[in-house]
């Protein structure tokens, strides 16, 4: 699906975000500059989440607290070609929506169902965005937002 401007990424995010639930886990990728971060705020803003959401290059996860669920967001561009297991099990498994940036890098450590997001730059304000879904729920969240 073609995202035009920022404001076509807040409602993507704002769409997509009431079908999520606890435990559930958005794999973010795409080039440097390509949104990932910026659509990470988007759904901690949705989800409830009143402080800034920065990216946590550095920290690699930062989480927040939420109206009703808590969001963790990890940025695991630090991780490539390393082998470090960060407790990754204990956010997924947690009361809470996790969103992974750069998930390429931690495969290993992924849980068997997610929702993939991948972003393409078209162009300084274009996005595409395609979607995999791996397990049912996030097959029928796939098939909610190809509609909307």
């Amino acid at each position: 699906m073609r995202i035009k401007n920022i404001a076509e990424m807040q409602r993507f995010a704002n769409l997509l975000t009431p079908l999520l639930k606890a435990q559930d886990v958005l794999l973010l990728d795409g080039d440097l500059g390509a949104g990932k971060t910026t659509l990470s705020q988007f759904i901690g803003k949705a989800l409830g989440v009143k402080r800034h959401i920065s990216s946590p290059t550095f920290n690699i996860i930062k989480s927040y607290k939420g109206d009703t669920l808590k969001f963790h967001h990890m940025d695991c561009y630090r991780l490539e070609n390393s082998d470090e297991d960060l407790g990754f099990d204990e956010f997924f498994n947690d009361y809470a929506v996790t969103v992974v940036e750069w998930s390429t890098f931690i495969k290993d450590y992924l849980p068997d169902a997610f929702l993939k997001i991948n972003i393409k730059v078209i162009n300084e304000d274009e996005r595409e965005i395609e979607l995999e879904a791996k397990g049912q729920h996030f097959e029928e969240i796939k098939e909610q937002m190809i509609h909307v």
